[in-house]
Protein backbone atom coordinates (compact mmCIF):
# COMPACT_ATOMS: atom_id res chain seq x y z
CA UNK A 1 0.00 0.00 0.00
CA UNK A 2 1.52 3.35 -1.09
CA UNK A 3 0.87 6.49 0.22
CA UNK A 4 -1.24 7.51 -2.70
CA UNK A 5 -3.41 4.61 -2.27
CA UNK A 6 -4.65 5.86 1.05
CA UNK A 7 -5.24 9.33 -0.09
CA UNK A 8 -7.21 7.52 -2.88
CA UNK A 9 -9.38 5.80 -0.31
CA UNK A 10 -9.12 8.71 1.86
CA UNK A 11 -10.97 10.94 -1.00
CA UNK A 12 -13.72 8.08 -1.67
CA UNK A 13 -14.27 7.95 1.99
CA UNK A 14 -15.29 11.67 1.83
CA UNK A 15 -17.07 11.11 -1.15
CA UNK A 16 -19.47 8.65 0.24
CA UNK A 17 -19.79 9.58 3.81
CA UNK A 18 -19.24 13.48 3.48
CA UNK A 19 -16.89 13.96 6.11
CA UNK A 20 -13.56 11.61 7.34
CA UNK A 21 -12.38 11.59 10.64
CA UNK A 22 -8.89 11.48 11.08
CA UNK A 23 -9.30 8.13 13.84
CA UNK A 24 -10.94 6.64 11.16
CA UNK A 25 -7.58 6.35 8.92
CA UNK A 26 -5.51 5.50 11.71
CA UNK A 27 -7.70 2.77 11.99
CA UNK A 28 -7.78 1.56 8.31
CA UNK A 29 -3.93 1.64 8.10
CA UNK A 30 -3.74 -0.46 11.59
CA UNK A 31 -5.98 -3.01 10.27
CA UNK A 32 -4.32 -2.52 6.73
CA UNK A 33 -0.65 -3.60 8.59
CA UNK A 34 0.44 -0.41 7.10
CA UNK A 35 2.42 1.11 10.33
CA UNK A 36 5.17 2.25 7.66
CA UNK A 37 2.86 4.96 6.69
CA UNK A 38 1.47 6.26 10.72
CA UNK A 39 3.80 7.76 12.64
CA UNK A 40 3.83 8.37 16.59
CA UNK A 41 2.77 12.62 18.08
CA UNK A 42 4.29 13.55 20.92
CA UNK A 43 1.68 12.52 23.07
CA UNK A 44 2.51 8.71 22.40
CA UNK A 45 -0.97 8.53 19.62
CA UNK A 46 -0.22 6.93 16.26
CA UNK A 47 -1.08 9.50 13.77
CA UNK A 48 -0.82 9.70 10.09
CA UNK A 49 1.98 9.43 8.30
CA UNK A 50 3.48 12.58 6.49
CA UNK A 51 3.64 11.04 3.09
CA UNK A 52 -0.13 10.25 3.42
CA UNK A 53 -1.04 13.47 4.27
CA UNK A 54 1.22 15.30 1.35
CA UNK A 55 -0.45 12.46 -1.42
CA UNK A 56 -3.79 13.85 0.28
CA UNK A 57 -2.91 17.49 -0.17
CA UNK A 58 -1.88 16.86 -3.39
CA UNK A 59 -4.50 14.82 -4.84
CA UNK A 60 -7.31 17.38 -3.34
CA UNK A 61 -5.47 20.98 -3.05
CA UNK A 62 -8.41 23.17 -3.43
CA UNK A 63 -11.77 20.97 -2.73
CA UNK A 64 -10.97 19.92 0.56
CA UNK A 65 -10.62 21.61 4.35
CA UNK A 66 -9.49 19.82 7.51
CA UNK A 67 -11.85 20.52 10.51
CA UNK A 68 -9.07 21.12 13.58
CA UNK A 69 -11.05 21.02 16.56
CA UNK A 70 -12.59 17.86 15.15
CA UNK A 71 -10.34 16.02 13.39
CA UNK A 72 -11.81 15.69 10.10
CA UNK A 73 -11.80 16.46 6.60
CA UNK A 74 -14.71 17.70 4.38
CA UNK A 75 -15.39 19.49 1.39
CA UNK A 76 -15.01 23.03 1.14
CA UNK A 77 -18.28 24.85 1.08
CA UNK A 78 -18.48 28.63 0.21
CA UNK A 79 -18.72 30.09 3.68
CA UNK A 80 -14.91 28.63 4.08
CA UNK A 81 -11.96 30.73 4.04
CA UNK A 82 -9.05 30.33 1.86
CA UNK A 83 -6.61 27.78 2.86
CA UNK A 84 -6.62 24.36 4.11
CA UNK A 85 -8.17 24.76 7.21
CA UNK A 86 -12.00 25.42 8.56
CA UNK A 87 -13.32 26.08 11.30
CA UNK A 88 -16.10 23.42 11.09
Amino acid sequence: MTPEDVAEWMLAAITKDGCLYQDDVVDYLVRAEADDLLRENSDGNLVIGTKVLTAFKTLTPENVVWVRPDFYWRFRVPEDEPGRDARG
